[in-house]
């Protein structure tokens, strides 16, 4: 065989090689499950996976049997879950008087978390005032977050439209966690739109507590030689649940946000256990409650140390084409690290192609489950195809399993699957994010 046939035996066995891997690859993420598990999880059954139903309880357990049927580890408790404690706060009854006339709803704003107020004229309150003229906006927060008393607020009526607006958001329920004890302790705040001189006034507003329970989901695939390093696998598995109907559906089923990254998580899970090649440890959590604050993904990264988390892919919505095309996905902070580089190594010789966020003004690297270890100094980053900026599923019953592209789902996770061998390995780690909190 002379030196031109060994070449080209030499090129054909190393194309022969990489087919191999791609091949094993295929097998491993099993397309006919993938489908089988997103439809679960975005089924009508399901009724939307919002946190506090029993329809995420229902959520939690199929992932954790999904987990348990693969062969993983629990992370932390024997049934897979791992449970944490918030306080939610929601306005009770509020009834408002001033010179003995009723105030209407959209007249007041109430911020507090006493469990009653019941103020008077007589009573020891410190009331300000929004002249005309000020910045609402500005006077408003610098009242609710500098100002150390219990205050009674009369706002211009210049401002009526702007104090109606902020009555939308702080006549919410706030959900908080329940270790957080500046709320609980804070200054109650009355903004009340004034009409006449005030000769008296009746302020009675009360608000319900409950402390209830939150769960991840996560599993383990401890490492061999390098087990004290962890490469963390993530997706959140709550949705809206029940919302406003359009027509005869009300179940925001939350086919794409994000059963398609859980899908994408449990199906990296099954990959690897088979795969058995993973030299460091690897996590993989199904994050809850990330449309009501990013709970679950807060409560974890809280309490892991961020100096063994080599990596975190977090995965958010893949269900349809990236802007870039098929075979392709975005990198939110994508130059913050090296790891999509890292990942697009390791997919040399295929289709796939690792991108740059290309929504930076919506600052999405800072807005998912991915950044509280990115804020830790951690290459944690979200990977997602979604065209966020037009999709018109995003949070409405439409985002359903009909509308997903399964194809790019699939396409997606064999590519996280290559992309990440080296890293598994322990051949290859990232560089880290700049920190933003110690």
């Amino acid at each position: 065989m002379n030196k031109k046939q060994v070449l080209s035996f030499l090129s054909c066995l190393a194309t022969a090689y990489a087919c191999m891997a791609q091949v094993s690859v295929a097998q491993s993420v099993d397309p006919t499950d993938v489908k089988r598990i997103i439809e679960t999880l975005a089924s009508d059954d399901m009724r939307g996976r919002a946190s506090f139903t029993k329809d995420i309880d229902k959520a939690a357990d199929f992932i954790a049997n999904e987990f348990r049927q693969a062969g993983l580890k629990p992370y932390t408790e024997d049934n897979y879950r791992q449970t944490f404690h918030v306080t939610r706060i929601t306005p009770g009854e509020q009834v408002l008087q001033v010179n003995h006339n009723n105030i209407q709803a959209q007249e007041f704003v109430v911020i507090s978390a006493s469990p009653q107020i019941q103020w008077t004229e007589k009573s020891n309150i410190e009331q300000l005032e929004i002249k005309k003229g000020e910045d609402f906006s500005m006077r408003f927060r610098e009242i609710v977050r500098n100002n150390p008393n219990n205050n009674i607020v009369w706002v211009d009526p210049s401002f009526a439209d702007m104090l109606a607006r902020f009555k939308t958001i702080f006549s919410r329920e706030n959900v908080t966690t329940k270790q957080d004890q500046d709320i609980a302790a804070g200054p109650s705040k009355v903004f009340i739109l004034k009409q006449t001189a005030i000769n008296s006034f009746n302020i009675q507003a009360s608000t319900k507590r409950q402390d209830l329970p939150l769960f991840n989901v996560a599993a383990v695939i401890p490492g061999k030689s390098k087990a004290d390093e962890f490469v963390v696998f993530s997706g959140h598995y709550d949705h809206l649940g029940i919302v406003t109907p359009v027509g005869q559906d009300s179940i925001a089923n939350g086919a794409d946000d994000d059963a398609s990254g859980t899908t994408a998580m449990i199906s990296l899970a099954k990959h690897f256990q088979k795969l058995d090649q993973n030299e460091r440890t690897l996590i993989f959590v199904a994050f809850t409650a990330e449309e009501i604050g990013m709970f679950g993904s807060k409560y974890f990264s809280n309490n892991i140390d961020p100096d063994k988390v080599v990596a975190m892919i977090n995965i958010e919505m893949i269900g349809k084409d990236s802007k870039f095309g098929p075979n392709s996905l975005y990198v939110t902070g994508y130059k913050s690290s090296n790891l999509a580089q890292l990942m697009q190594e390791q997919v040399k010789g295929t289709a796939f192609t690792f991108h740059p966020d290309p929504y930076p003004q919506q600052n999405l690297f800072y807005r998912s489950d991915n950044a509280v270890l990115a804020a830790l100094g951690v290459p944690a980053h979200t990977f997602s195809t979604s065209q966020i900026d037009k999709d018109e599923y995003y949070h409405t019953v439409k985002d359903e399993v009909s509308t997903l592209n399964m194809n790019n789902i699939n396409a997606t996770i064999e590519a996280i699957a290559t992309g990440v061998m080296g890293i598994i390995k322990g051949e290859q780690t990232p560089s880290r994010v700049e920190k933003l909190r110690d």
